[in-house]
């Protein structure tokens, strides 16, 4: 075995779900079991071969769903018998080849930092035949977990992955296809488990060549619906139990200190993404028609959604009377008569108090996202070009 293997027998497991991937399914098991002495294949109802036949001479465990369940489901039946034989962590690699087993050696340090981080393969873009779905997909897939968690790492959608048993099987999750991907990282934050990268490698066949048992139709729908109930969970001012206890990380006696406190609020979630979402929401909500509670309601979504506070509470400023209600006003009138009002004043406002403030709120439904994906756009360009001139400056010194 080689020597960075060198830990306990049942800790590290290689697994390998695999449906209709009869053709690479062999190559990845042998070179996964050169590396690990430990490797299970789930069958997850594969029609194309007799996966335990074709594996029968190979020292690997199959086990078999006598019907297709999803990548998720076959993923949780190898956990759980990882976690009966006494495995500490499994590394999941996909069948269809587009996946280097010997990327497992990268894992290996990262996993043993912790016993309670998930560590997602960052496939490295820049190869031939990347598909432009996939890359659509990453960007998605990291936009909802930043969204979902405050936390962004390079690639949400690799099944690349390393997942620590003992968490994983304890951790509710609906999803039973592609989904499950999406969805164990959101939850696993909420929990208290690390999210890690390391980078791999990726090869992708040509278009002709290419084999996938994604759905594009069926399973994005799934993605779909799980982005949705995450993010409405997010909202619920529910907390979700922890199996991961960690320090507080605010100590109490920074609140005599102002100016700390004000140092480690400009920090919080200041990546470029972060900040553009913070300004977007900060004035998505400060361009809706609720009355002095902008400040309230913006400091929830803030804390609920790991937001940058100072930007989403300044952000709302661009949203003051009178040219965001008279353009909301205006908007709603128009949704409302098919023509614009020409006579915007306090006096018709007030005289005619009701019809207005339905008109705001008709009129918000549209300038809000449209202010909101705006702002996010500008917020996100300077942050970035910023990002990028302090990162030349600081090489420029190195050298």
């Amino acid at each position: 075995m080689p020597e960075y293997c060198n830990l306990p027998e049942s800790y590290l497991w290689a697994v390998l779900p695999v449906y209709n991937n009869c053709e690479t399914v062999r190559d990845i098991a042998i070179r996964c079991r050169a590396i690990l002495k430990n490797v299970v294949v789930v069958d997850d109802g594969s029609t194309d071969k007799d996966i335990k036949a074709l594996l029968s001479e190979l020292d690997v465990k199959v086990l078999v769903h006598p019907l297709n369940m999803g990548k998720g489901e076959a993923i949780r039946t190898a956990s759980r018998y990882v976690e009966d034989q006494g495995g500490s962590y499994i590394i999941t690699v996909d069948t269809d080849g587009q996946h280097l087993p010997e990327d497992i050696s990268k894992f290996i340090p990262v996993i043993l930092q912790d016993d309670h981080s998930i560590v997602v393969g960052s496939r490295d873009f820049t190869t031939e035949n990347v598909p432009s779905s996939s890359k659509f997909g990453r960007s998605f897939a990291n936009f909802w977990l930043l969204v979902e968690t405050g936390i962004k790492i390079d690639d949400c959608q690799s099944g690349f992955r390393a997942y620590p048993v003992r968490y994983l099987n304890q951790i509710r999750i609906r999803g039973d296809h592609y989904d499950f991907e999406a969805e164990i990282l959101a939850r696993a934050a909420w929990a208290g488990l690390n999210l890690k990268s390391v980078d791999i490698e990726v090869i992708y066949p040509k278009p002709e060549e290419r084999v996938s048992s994604f759905n594009p139709f069926l399973d994005n729908l799934r993605l779909t619906h799980t982005h949705a109930l995450l993010f409405g969970r997010r909202l619920l001012p529910i907390p979700s139990k922890k199996l991961v206890r960690k320090e507080r990380n605010f100590d109490l006696s920074l609140l005599r200190h102002p100016l700390k406190v004000l140092k480690i609020l400009l920090k919080e979630n200041a990546t470029p993404e972060g900040l553009a979402l913070s300004a977007a929401v900060g004035l998505f909500i400060a361009v809706l028609p609720i009355f002095f509670l902008h400040t309230w309601v913006i400091l929830y979504f803030s804390q609920r959604l790991s937001l940058n506070k100072i930007v989403s509470l300044n952000i709302q400023h661009l949203a003051m009377p009178p040219f965001v209600p008279a353009l909301c006003i205006s908007m709603g009138y128009y949704m409302r008569n098919g023509q614009w009002l020409t006579e915007l004043s306090f006096a018709t406002v007030f005289r005619e108090f009701s019809s207005r403030l339905y008109e705001w709120f008709l009129g918000s439904l549209i300038v809000a996202p449209l202010s909101a994906v705006l702002v996010w756009g500008i917020v996100y360009f300077a942050a970035n070009n910023l990002k990028k001139i302090r990162q030349q400056n600081v090489q420029s010194k190195e050298c």
